[in-house]
């Protein structure tokens, strides 16, 4: 299937803004606006390189030990290497957002569903995010909680406004401050424990441990919802091979650096709370006092800013599409309303929100790959329709299947189940309408 949403007008060269001010929020972006891979790749690295992510290493390894731990951690990142790397690559090719590519899958009306629930689900996680600033430095520099969230959403919101180039510049910071102080963290853990002691480690939750499918899924959820919404950030690439590789920087290689290191940190038994906190280290950097402190106080803000204003740059080229409004007008008031959760404690609900994404989101990014990227391949195509509800039924039946692994089959992978679940109905669904068409 090849549906396109054509540009409100056609926009050359010298149409362009001089200062590269604007997002295309509403449009394909053109050719001559396309962005490098090098700078493509940036927005991408620094985004999972973060601190929340070695939270989650470490809360697998504390589940699982060290080995199964890791292979849990691959196996997660194998699963977003596939799975965003192909819907960058069709974000690549076609220069839309999530919003104008789930037009051809899920109807000129039906895509308002998905693109308004997954632009909405990713401002939680933004609040999350800010959440998690103020409670790392109120536990670890006894700073006061609700100012903390307040200044760092404000600033957060503010970086976002700079556009798709902040976010590039971002990344390229927060990713190589990430891997020093990481590595500081596990030098400093290193002089009370041993690396052989550490692949020893056979983990500390006992009975309280999750299984290997719920590792999975942790590890998929945790960046599930932006990287289904990775269009808003790939669509900048010159092809759909360099959208495919500058998303490449995330998963496996930024993501998986962040969960392995905050996984070393609880091995070496250098994570105060693993149970809770997993593979955080800042109290650690903190507490070994000197120039560690102002830097990782800084570190906090940029690392923690990279995935904050990638979400909420998410959310804003969402509804901005869905509204016709401006990313920047939306950037201030869904920022507003992430950093009102966040200022009072949306953090403490986060196993919960992961719950949610597992479950829920899966299967949308799923249907997209089938019906754009593999069908058209096999000659099955389809015009244009208000709603596709084969596609909401492939959605319904993949979120269902996971809710219940969930529940029922915790042994197994939410997210897995829901993916597979989600291709088989939608590929059924799919023959059998071209078997009655025939």
């Amino acid at each position: 299937m090849t549906t396109e949403v054509a540009a409100s007008s056609d926009v050359t060269a010298a149409d362009a803004p001089e200062s590269g001010s604007s997002e295309y929020e509403n449009e394909p972006v053109p050719q001559h606006a396309r962005r490098s891979l090098i700078s493509v790749g940036a927005v991408w690295l620094g985004f999972p390189m973060i601190l929340t992510c070695a939270v989650f290493g470490g809360l697998v390894v504390y589940s699982l030990g060290f080995w199964r731990g890791m292979l849990a951690i691959a196996l997660g990142n194998a699963v977003l290497t596939g799975y965003v790397g192909a819907l960058s690559y069709l974000a690549g090719k076609t220069g839309k957002n999530f919003a104008l590519i789930a037009i051809g899958t899920f109807g000129t009306l039906g895509y308002r569903v998905v693109s308004g629930f997954l632009a909405t689900v990713v401002i939680g996680w933004f609040a999350f995010q800010t959440g998690l600033t103020r409670s790392v430095l109120a536990s670890s520099a006894g700073w006061d909680a609700r100012w903390t969230a307040l200044a760092a959403g404000i600033g957060y919101v503010t970086v976002t406004l700079l556009g798709i180039r902040a976010l590039s510049v971002i990344g390229l910071v927060a990713a190589p401050l990430y891997l020093l102080l990481g590595a500081v963290a596990i030098a400093l853990a290193l002089r009370n424990s041993t690396l052989a002691g550490a692949l020893g480690y056979g983990g500390g939750a006992g009975g309280a441990a999750m299984s290997m499918g719920a590792a999975v899924t942790l590890v998929v959820a945790c960046f599930i919802d932006s990287g289904t919404m990775t269009a808003d950030f790939t669509r900048w690439s010159r092809s759909g091979r360099q959208g495919f590789w500058a998303s490449f920087a995330a998963f496996p290689l930024g993501n998986a650096i962040a969960m392995v290191i905050g996984g070393l940190i609880v091995a070496l038994g250098a994570a105060p709370s693993p149970g809770t906190d997993g593979g955080n280290f800042l109290g650690a950097l903190i507490g070994a006092g000197g120039w560690l402190v102002p830097v990782s106080i800084a570190f906090v803000f940029v690392n923690l800013g990279s995935v904050c204003t990638h979400c909420l740059y998410n959310g804003a080229v969402g509804w901005s599409q869905l509204t016709g409004q401006k990313m920047r007008l939306l950037a201030v008031l869904l920022g507003s309303v992430g950093v009102l959760l966040a200022v009072l404690g949306v953090w403490s609900q986060f196993e919960q929100w992961l719950t949610l994404l597992g479950v829920v989101v899966p299967p949308i990014g799923t249907v997209l790959i089938l019906d754009q990227l593999v069908l058209p391949r096999f000659g099955f195509t389809t015009g244009d329709a208000a709603i596709r509800w084969e596609s909401f039924g492939a959605w319904a039946a993949g979120a269902a299947s996971a809710l219940a692994a969930h529940l029922w089959a915790p042994q197994f992978s939410d997210a897995l189940v829901g993916m597979v679940t989600a291709a088989l109905v939608y590929v059924a669904i799919r023959h059998a309408r071209r078997g009655v068409s025939a």
